[in-house]
């Protein structure tokens, strides 16, 4: 039986995701350098590819000419720009809505911190829609997705199990963690996400816009 919802949040409830990769994007090919799109997707949601820095990385193919620190600077005040301008993905209140009307519990698990997670869910007015919100703080270091600690610390704090969830992401170090877990995970992919393999989901849709409630508990209790 469906008790529980849980959501990532970038690229799932705000599509955080889209800006970074426009801006890095924009800045390797100002430099006359391709964008390392693989090694981008590894990253996203996660843990993933470690030792991937896309500053880092700029500044080794132009043999240091380009500055890490500096290129990591503008990245971050162009790209949080362009995420302050961007709202809800589509689909995500309506869900939100249609679960508190069936009162179910809700929960954010995200592998960002408390202090980007919060700050941007309180900016959205949807902070107190949540019953828990986890993020990279609440889990040991290293311990984000692609590892299940973030989905089993909802679980736990939700007081429900892994069979009476959901779990909504878009990447797939976040599928790979549902799966960890033992949670029926549907991926929501955003423009840059639909690009990379959602292998490992129990249901994918375009846009959250596309799953209605009833159709997931029915798709849960089979």
């Amino acid at each position: 039986m469906l008790k529980a919802l849980i959501f990532d949040f970038d690229g799932l409830i705000l599509d955080t995701e889209t800006p970074e990769y426009i801006v890095w994007k924009t800045i390797y090919e100002e430099n006359g350098f391709d964008f390392p799109h693989d090694d981008w997707g590894k990253i996203i949601g996660g843990n993933g590819l470690l030792d991937f820095d896309a500053a880092d990385n700029l500044s080794r193919l132009s043999q240091g000419r380009l500055d890490s620190a500096s290129l990591r600077a503008r990245h971050s005040v162009e790209s949080l720009a362009m995420v302050h301008s961007q709202s809800i993905l589509p689909g995500v209140i309506e869900i939100i809505r249609e679960a508190k009307a069936r009162n179910l519990k809700l929960a954010i698990a995200s592998s960002s911190h408390h202090a980007w997670v919060d700050t941007h869910a309180k900016r959205l007015g949807i902070f107190d829609l949540f019953d828990a919100v986890i993020a990279a703080d609440d889990v040991g270091a290293g311990r984000t997705k692609p590892n299940p600690d973030l989905f089993l610390t909802a679980l736990n704090q939700l007081q429900v199990q892994k069979n009476e969830a959901v779990v909504f992401e878009d990447s797939p170090n976040g599928i790979k963690a549902a799966n960890r877990a033992g949670i029926f995970v549907v991926a929501a992919p955003n423009h840059v996400t639909s690009r990379l393999s959602l292998e490992g989901a129990d249901l994918v849709v375009k846009s959250l816009v596309e799953l209605p409630l009833e159709k997931l508990a029915e798709l849960l209790n089979r």
